[in-house]
């Protein structure tokens, strides 16, 4: 067995030996496989060498005089070098070999040595190092990756708890939620938090790719292939190799086509159009869907059976509507996004936010935040920069005498007493719009529509209001 190329391939490797021969031997053979190589001879030299160079691994002889292996270890680790050392000698005892693997020697060979015994050491020593810095990177990513779905509502807790269960794994994830709930975000989340977060995340709108395009993106296709083809092209899923190809709105992919897609899923192979050979690929798959995929397989825009080989593992991302209490969190971290020193929120627009439908949910949170801040010129965020636009205001329930509502629902109530506010400071205002405006501290603008949104009028006195 010799050490795989592309392990050594342009590292720097520090040999330590007092035997030029020795030294030569190993020189000659670390610079095949493609390592820059330095050399000491002895502990001293090798302290110098490693201050002035990015060693990678160290290589050293145990009895040596002028600073021996155990002494040179220990002087490193004293400095904070971390780099992993082989210790080879031709008079090993026991006792050394202990006091050197206590040290933090990677390993410990006696002469005569076999080369392949060497290049074995070496590759275990940087296959560990990779396996340490995947999982310090894994680590760091599922933080990062979770971090991004802001919420400590009891729904988004359950997201998260279901990320964390299947991001690990290689099943298939189907993600369902209207559109704006963050599907895309909890797809990155489950790429960065799995073994495939060091390969690509590859996302496909299939809703915006036109059909007779989208088969070609999804798996190339060579030159010549269709009129227009004027170059070889991979596919989405060869980039995605090793990584996450994630198929936003699955529902608008083409019946015909999801039959091709089944077949590259169960097999695992896929052909460019316009070519014979056939490429094996490993990608793992994460769908969304902002309708009922049930509903769609019925109405005919799904596969039944595309629906179960995605829908290994599935997760509902719930509406904005449904976590109103995350919308603070949502805010600050919009806010904390935007180019310090970021702006402000004022209470009572804060307030404002957390009264409304949200039908677009988060997406439509963050352009009601984004058109906010230019009308706030980049200054404090005011409630009348916040003003919803009428057109995306839900129609309100049928509210009653008292200003209650038939359905005892959580938004109903939020409109209902929205009403009773409205009718409050119009009496108090006798009826003058600007002052119930100023009251309710919301725009003009705002009071005129919801007053013949919600079918009021002002009062004919201070005392009688008309409904």
């Amino acid at each position: 067995m010799t050490a795989p190329l592309h392990l050594l391939h342009n590292r720097h490797v520090l040999i330590v030996d007092d035997e030029p021969n020795m030294r030569r031997v190993l020189e000659i053979m670390l610079t095949r496989q493609g390592a820059r190589v330095h050399s000491a001879a002895n502990g001293r030299e090798a302290l110098q060498c490693a201050s002035e160079h990015d060693i990678e691994l160290i290589i050293s002889d145990l009895r040596m005089p002028d600073l021996n292996g155990i002494e040179l270890l220990r002087a490193l680790r004293q400095r904070q070098q971390t780099m992993p050392l082989i210790m080879v000698t031709a008079q090993g005892s026991i006792e050394s070999a202990v006091e050197a693997m206590r040290l933090g020697a990677c390993d410990y060979l006696l002469r005569p040595f076999d080369v392949e015994a060497l290049n074995l050491a070496i590759s275990r020593v940087f296959a560990t190092q990779t396996l340490i810095r995947q999982k310090a990177f894994l680590n760091d990513a599922a933080a990062r990756g979770l971090s991004d779905l802001v919420g400590s509502s009891a729904v988004m807790q359950q997201v998260r708890a279901r990320i964390g269960q299947v991001a690990p794994t290689h099943a298939s994830v189907l993600l369902t939620g209207e559109t704006g709930t963050g599907k895309e975000v909890a797809a990155r989340a489950i790429h960065q938090a799995s073994t495939r977060a060091e390969q690509l995340f590859v996302p496909v709108n299939c809703a915006a790719i036109p059909a007779d395009l989208l088969e070609s993106e999804l798996f190339g296709h060579e030159k010549g292939a269709f009129t227009g083809a004027l170059k070889t092209r991979i596919g989405k899923f060869e980039l995605a190799h090793g990584g996450t190809l994630f198929l936003d709105e699955i529902t608008e992919m083409p019946i015909a086509l999801q039959a091709k897609l089944l077949r590259v899923l169960q097999e695992g192979q896929l052909q460019r159009l316009g070519s014979n050979l056939t490429l094996t690929v490993d990608v793992r798959i994460i769908a969304a869907s902002n309708r009922p995929p049930q509903q769609a397989v019925q109405e005919g825009l799904l596969r039944e059976d595309l629906f179960y080989r995605l829908n290994v593992f599935g997760i509902d991302m719930p509406p904005l509507r449904e976590r109103l209490a995350d919308i603070p969190e949502l805010i600050q971290a919009w806010l904390r996004r935007q180019p310090r020193p970021y702006p402000s929120l004022a209470t009572a627009a804060a307030e404002y936010l957390q009264l409304h439908h949200w039908p677009g949910n988060v997406r439509e949170l963050h352009n009601t935040l984004e058109r906010a801040l230019i009308l706030s010129g980049g200054q404090r965020i005011e409630l009348a920069h916040v003003a919803i636009e009428p057109e995306t205001v839900p129609a309100a329930p049928s509210p009653l005498a008292d200003g209650g509502v038939t359905d005892l629902g959580l938004d109903d109530a939020v409109q209902a007493l929205e009403i009773r506010l409205i009718r409050e400071a119009l009496q108090r205002a006798a009826g003058n719009k600007t002052r119930a405006a100023q009251l309710l501290r919301i725009s003009e603008r705002s009071i005129f529509y919801k007053i013949r949104k919600y079918g009021l009028q002002e009062p004919a006195s201070p005392t009688q209001i008309t409904h």
